[in-house]
């Protein structure tokens, strides 16, 4: 798992266990769930890395769609409006992407 280096499984586990039912994803308690809120700003940065699957620099829409993916394979895909959400609650400069400062501020947020 790309995030073993960083997040410990049972936290990951409770975290996804938290949002199996579609519309129930919340990144504030998702983030806190799986004890990323409480990393460093260097495991926050290699979260960001291991999410930001095309290596644009940036996490797009459709990367946030397959976000839970990225801890567990077989993890159910964000619904549009879970995704949508998650995106406008990143994007804090409205370009339609979350780049690492953002992604940063949205897990200590």
């Amino acid at each position: 798992m790309a995030f073993a280096s960083v997040l410990k499984d049972a936290e990951i586990t409770a975290a996804l266990d938290g949002c199996k039912a579609d519309g129930s994803f919340d990144h504030k308690k998702f983030f806190k769930a799986c004890g990323l809120a409480g990393k460093s700003g260097d495991d926050v940065k290699k979260a960001f890395a291991i999410i930001d699957q095309d290596k644009s620099g940036f996490i797009e829409e459709e990367e946030l769609k397959l976000f839970l993916q990225n801890f567990k394979a077989g993890a159910r895909t964000l619904s549009d409006a879970e995704t949508k959400a998650f995106l406008k609650a990143g994007d804090t400069d409205g370009d339609g992407k979350i780049g690492v400062d953002e992604f940063a501020a949205m897990i200590k947020g």
